[in-house]
């Protein structure tokens, strides 16, 4: 999920605030996910218009060749203005990152659809917006670019692992009430590429990890934000696991452990725990302060998980239509590793 869906801030639902950024407003008309599902591919790597939401969304953590650690963060999302999936009714935005210890790159890109400017085809696979770019004959292998005003990122992703269905066979419950998302992801692709920073270009090598998403209404009326988790382990193995918070302080929880083969196992809400320790305060786009948790404990009881989660820079803010935090951590504790955390809401 993630913050993949504040491309409602283009449309007229995010001024209905149900639900962080109108995710909890009302899918009236529009198809709704369903339990067992048959996903098919490469169909479903591609738009699903009838759907109100839906995102392609990757994040990697590298290392430059002195061992200096950076991530990226490239995303196309698409809404709709309207049921019926027509192509005019679509509206489309970018957003792409880049993530130093000391320094991060932000920029944003937003299109309507049926003008040639963003969209996506499943076979041979293509995702873009402007120059922006996701392609390749297949999805195992694929380049991806963006650029901002003064930085970017030319990089070939393999896969080197299956495809993974999160939650029930890819059907990703989002709250007691019952809001669900068709979620699948690709957490096993090899990075081989350049960054280019305001300093030159930089050769790196890593790890990414993609999650495609689309549903109608994710969230609850009174889901005001998450926390979203994708960790990979120097035991091959992974976790995606989030914390969506409601008002009054209850959360809804949800993880899907991931074996080294690809076999995943879901879990239920409150099999997963994430506990703030820390927090920063973070400089948003406007010049304020905003007080942001980026050390946190993670916990994950039937898998033997108790670690420290925590950002690389704790000044990953994303200043874009509607603003959140997105960046990479490192994992110490019962499990080392890297990853991605994303929040909202604060």
């Amino acid at each position: 999920m993630n913050a993949r869906t504040l491309v409602l801030a283009l449309c007229p639902l995010a001024a209905q605030a149900q639900g962080f950024a109108g995710l909890g407003t009302s899918a009236e008309g529009y198809a709704l996910p369903q339990p067992g599902y048959g996903f098919a591919f490469p169909r479903d790597h591609g738009a699903h218009p009838t759907f109100r939401i839906e995102w392609w969304y990757i994040t990697a953590n590298l290392t430059g060749p002195d061992g200096t650690p950076y991530g990226f963060q490239w995303t196309l999302f698409r809404s709709a203005l309207a049921p019926g999936g027509a192509p005019e009714a679509q509206v489309w935005m970018g957003h792409a990152a880049v993530t130093t210890p000391e320094a991060h790159f932000v920029t944003e890109r937003l299109a309507r659809g049926a003008t040639g400017q963003a969209g996506v085809t499943a076979d041979p696979f293509e995702a873009w917006i402007d120059e922006w770019r996701l392609a390749g004959p297949n999805f195992d292998t694929a380049t991806l670019t963006a650029q901002g005003p003064d930085w970017g990122y030319d990089v070939t992703l393999t896969a080197q692992g299956p495809i993974v269905l999160q939650g029930d066979q890819g059907y990703s419950v989002k709250s007691e009430d019952g809001q669900a998302s068709h979620y699948y992801s690709q957490p096993f692709f090899a990075v081989d590429g350049t960054l280019t920073l305001p300093d030159g270009e930089i050769p790196v090598t890593g790890t990414a990890w993609l999650d495609r998403e689309w549903s109608s209404q994710p969230l609850a009326d009174r889901q005001v934000g998450w926390d979203w988790f994708s960790l990979s382990f120097d035991t091959g193995e992974k976790l995606m696991a989030f914390r969506l918070n409601e008002e009054g302080g209850d959360a809804f929880t949800a993880a899907t452990w991931i074996a080294p083969d690809g076999t995943p196992t879901p879990f239920p809400n409150g099999a997963f725990a994430a506990e703030p320790l820390a927090t920063s305060d973070v400089t948003d786009g406007e010049g304020a302060q905003r007080e942001i948790p980026t050390r946190w404990r993670v916990r994950l009881p039937d898998r033997g998980l108790d670690a420290t989660v925590e950002a690389l820079n704790p000044q990953a803010w994303m200043a874009t239509s509607v603003p959140y935090w997105e960046g990479p951590v490192t994992v110490t504790g019962s499990h080392a590793g890297v990853g991605y955390l994303e929040m909202t809401g604060y």
